[in-house]
Protein backbone atom coordinates (compact mmCIF):
# COMPACT_ATOMS: atom_id res chain seq x y z
CA UNK A 1 0.00 0.00 0.00
CA UNK A 2 1.45 3.30 -0.76
CA UNK A 3 2.45 5.75 2.10
CA UNK A 4 -0.78 7.70 2.09
CA UNK A 5 -2.85 4.97 3.30
CA UNK A 6 -0.80 5.09 6.53
CA UNK A 7 -2.15 8.62 7.31
CA UNK A 8 -4.57 8.93 10.65
CA UNK A 9 -7.81 10.34 9.14
CA UNK A 10 -10.76 8.91 10.81
CA UNK A 11 -12.17 8.83 13.70
CA UNK A 12 -13.29 5.56 15.20
CA UNK A 13 -17.13 6.15 14.03
CA UNK A 14 -16.49 6.46 10.97
CA UNK A 15 -13.21 3.77 10.56
CA UNK A 16 -16.18 1.38 12.03
CA UNK A 17 -18.91 2.47 9.80
CA UNK A 18 -16.21 1.61 6.82
CA UNK A 19 -15.36 -1.52 7.99
CA UNK A 20 -18.44 -2.29 8.96
CA UNK A 21 -18.37 -3.11 12.34
CA UNK A 22 -19.80 -1.56 16.10
CA UNK A 23 -17.22 1.12 17.06
CA UNK A 24 -16.84 -0.92 20.88
CA UNK A 25 -15.31 -3.82 18.46
CA UNK A 26 -12.49 -1.62 17.13
CA UNK A 27 -12.02 -0.60 20.67
CA UNK A 28 -11.56 -4.27 21.96
CA UNK A 29 -9.42 -4.98 19.14
CA UNK A 30 -6.98 -2.06 20.10
CA UNK A 31 -6.64 -3.48 23.55
CA UNK A 32 -5.54 -6.76 22.44
CA UNK A 33 -3.38 -5.47 20.03
CA UNK A 34 -5.07 -6.97 16.69
CA UNK A 35 -5.40 -3.09 15.16
CA UNK A 36 -3.96 -0.44 17.05
CA UNK A 37 -4.47 2.99 15.35
CA UNK A 38 -2.44 6.14 16.05
CA UNK A 39 -3.79 8.94 19.01
CA UNK A 40 -4.65 12.59 18.70
CA UNK A 41 -2.88 14.51 21.99
CA UNK A 42 -6.38 14.07 23.67
CA UNK A 43 -6.13 10.40 23.57
CA UNK A 44 -8.59 9.60 20.39
CA UNK A 45 -7.98 7.17 18.11
CA UNK A 46 -7.46 8.15 14.47
CA UNK A 47 -7.46 5.28 11.83
CA UNK A 48 -5.89 5.38 8.31
CA UNK A 49 -6.92 3.45 5.26
CA UNK A 50 -4.38 0.54 6.27
CA UNK A 51 -6.53 0.36 9.83
CA UNK A 52 -9.32 -0.08 8.27
CA UNK A 53 -7.94 -2.54 5.59
CA UNK A 54 -6.76 -3.96 8.30
CA UNK A 55 -10.04 -4.21 10.19
CA UNK A 56 -11.37 -6.05 7.28
CA UNK A 57 -9.17 -8.49 7.23
CA UNK A 58 -9.99 -9.63 11.13
CA UNK A 59 -13.82 -9.81 10.40
CA UNK A 60 -12.87 -11.98 7.08
CA UNK A 61 -10.59 -14.02 8.97
CA UNK A 62 -12.81 -14.42 11.56
CA UNK A 63 -16.08 -14.77 10.29
CA UNK A 64 -15.24 -16.73 7.03
CA UNK A 65 -12.54 -18.64 8.35
CA UNK A 66 -13.55 -19.58 11.94
CA UNK A 67 -10.28 -18.25 13.48
CA UNK A 68 -9.71 -16.89 17.00
CA UNK A 69 -8.57 -13.49 17.95
CA UNK A 70 -5.23 -15.16 18.91
CA UNK A 71 -4.77 -16.91 15.81
CA UNK A 72 -5.53 -13.49 13.78
CA UNK A 73 -3.45 -11.74 15.65
CA UNK A 74 -0.39 -13.82 14.89
CA UNK A 75 -1.32 -14.22 11.29
CA UNK A 76 -1.07 -10.31 11.69
CA UNK A 77 2.28 -10.58 12.87
CA UNK A 78 3.68 -12.93 10.60
CA UNK A 79 2.22 -10.81 7.71
CA UNK A 80 4.40 -7.80 9.06
CA UNK A 81 7.56 -9.55 9.86
CA UNK A 82 6.93 -10.97 5.82
CA UNK A 83 7.06 -7.36 4.84
CA UNK A 84 9.46 -5.99 6.92
CA UNK A 85 11.82 -9.03 5.27
CA UNK A 86 10.99 -8.50 1.84
CA UNK A 87 12.11 -4.78 2.60
CA UNK A 88 15.32 -5.80 3.35
CA UNK A 89 15.73 -7.64 0.82
CA UNK A 90 14.65 -5.08 -1.86
CA UNK A 91 16.59 -2.80 0.16
CA UNK A 92 20.36 -5.70 -0.17
CA UNK A 93 19.60 -6.05 -3.97
CA UNK A 94 19.10 -2.24 -3.73
CA UNK A 95 23.04 -1.82 -2.31
CA UNK A 96 24.29 -5.01 -4.55
CA UNK A 97 26.32 -3.95 -7.07
CA UNK A 98 25.63 -5.69 -10.28
CA UNK A 99 28.92 -7.64 -10.09
CA UNK A 100 29.05 -8.38 -6.74
CA UNK A 101 25.76 -10.32 -6.23
CA UNK A 102 27.19 -12.98 -3.98
CA UNK A 103 27.17 -12.03 -0.08
CA UNK A 104 29.46 -13.72 2.56
CA UNK A 105 30.26 -13.37 6.22
CA UNK A 106 33.52 -10.89 6.64
CA UNK A 107 36.14 -11.19 8.89
CA UNK A 108 34.06 -9.61 12.46
CA UNK A 109 30.39 -11.50 10.94
CA UNK A 110 29.50 -8.26 8.86
CA UNK A 111 27.93 -9.12 4.96
CA UNK A 112 29.46 -8.29 2.68
CA UNK A 113 29.41 -8.42 -1.06
CA UNK A 114 32.18 -10.57 -3.23
CA UNK A 115 32.51 -11.11 -7.07
CA UNK A 116 30.85 -13.84 -8.47
CA UNK A 117 32.57 -16.91 -8.81
CA UNK A 118 35.37 -15.52 -6.50
CA UNK A 119 35.82 -16.63 -2.56
CA UNK A 120 36.36 -14.16 -0.11
CA UNK A 121 39.75 -13.97 1.55
CA UNK A 122 40.24 -16.41 4.17
CA UNK A 123 41.30 -15.65 7.81
CA UNK A 124 43.81 -17.38 9.29
CA UNK A 125 44.19 -17.81 12.54
CA UNK A 126 47.36 -16.07 14.49
CA UNK A 127 46.98 -18.71 17.31
CA UNK A 128 47.95 -21.90 17.92
CA UNK A 129 46.55 -25.22 19.07
CA UNK A 130 48.47 -27.09 21.31
CA UNK A 131 47.52 -30.74 22.40
CA UNK A 132 49.19 -32.38 25.41
CA UNK A 133 49.17 -35.57 26.23
CA UNK A 134 51.07 -37.29 29.43
CA UNK A 135 53.48 -39.23 28.84
CA UNK A 136 54.12 -42.46 30.07
CA UNK A 137 56.31 -42.55 33.13
CA UNK A 138 59.92 -43.75 32.82
CA UNK A 139 61.11 -44.78 36.29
Amino acid sequence: MPAHDDVPMFVISVAAELAGMHPQTLRQYDRLGLVSPQRTRGRGRRYSLRDVATLREVQRLSQDEGINLQGIKRILALQAEVERLQQQVDLLRAVADPGHRVFAAGPQGEVVAVPRGHRPARITSTGALVVWRPSARRD
